[in-house]
């Protein structure tokens, strides 16, 4: 019998949050792309409707179905577990959450209020460890959950003026996620994170050209990272290969992070 091909992502049941736009519609269209069958989820309907939409154009036409949109609000725990039940019967079970959703509005820590604060927290930890618990049980049957996390170079690696509490956040999910690891593994289920750097996005244009062309020059590669490349690290972790690796980072940013100082990139 012939070796199956690495990386084969065929039918395999993937929910992503935050999976209409931006990075997670990059996660998306990559796992799409696999043969996986995926649930893309997202707050606004019209938002969602969109992104199945284009995913659907990266299947496989002789497997349609393959793509269902879901709205989701990941700061409430009732939503995500009415996300998990509806995924579970559309796609027949879960075998990877991409927990991606996350937002990054900018506040000052001297003028930052208790409400920014919240909501920051409330989506990208909570809204996290929110969607892991209402996934575990369809994971738990899976046989070969795979969690894995969007988290950033911001944070857990550097930080950047207006957006501690966004930083905060992140580095919060790696906490989390190394304890989830080692509960979750008893039942086969590995947990991880991508942590990106600066990648194309809706979201970093409208930072304005000055700053996209600052975070641009800080990258060895000389360019931004693009949505799918974080697609990839996320489909390996998801991967049968990865079954071994849990509780584990992959840093995705274009050596950003390696430079002592400007010079260095010079």
């Amino acid at each position: 019998m012939p070796a199956a091909p690495l990386f084969d992502l065929s039918d395999t049941r993937v929910v992503i949050t935050g999976g209409t736009k931006g990075i997670g519609f990059g996660i998306a269209s990559v796992f799409v792309q696999a043969g996986a069958r995926v649930a893309v989820a997202g707050r606004s309907q019209t938002g969602v409707d969109a992104a199945v939409a284009s995913l659907e154009e990266l299947a496989a036409s002789e497997a349609p179905g393959r793509v269902v949109g879901l709205t989701v609000d990941v700061a409430d725990p009732e939503s995500c577990r009415a996300l998990a039940a509806s995924a579970t019967n559309l796609l027949g079970g879960i075998d990877v959450l991409c927990a991606n959703a996350g937002i990054f509005p900018q506040a000052e820590l001297a003028t930052m209020t208790p409400a920014q604060l919240d909501e920051v927290l409330d989506t990208n930890v909570k809204g996290t460890i929110y969607a892991v618990q209402a996934c575990l049980p369809a994971l738990q049957e899976s046989g070969r959950g795979r969690v894995v996390m969007t988290s950033s170079i911001t944070g857990p690696i550097t930080g950047y003026p207006g957006w501690s509490h966004y930083g905060a956040s992140k580095a919060a999910q790696l906490g989390f996620m190394r304890t989830a690891a080692i509960e979750l593994a008893k039942h086969a289920i590995t947990v991880n994170a991508v942590l990106p750097g600066n990648v194309e996005s809706a979201g970093l244009e409208e930072m304005g050209e000055q700053y996209l062309a600052s975070m641009t020059s800080a990258v060895p590669l000389r360019r931004l990272g693009r949505a799918e490349e974080i697609g990839f690290a996320a489909a390996f972790l998801a991967s049968r290969e990865a079954a071994f690796i849990t509780g584990q980072t992959i840093v995705v940013d274009g050596g950003q992070t390696l430079p002592e100082s400007p010079d260095a990139v010079a």
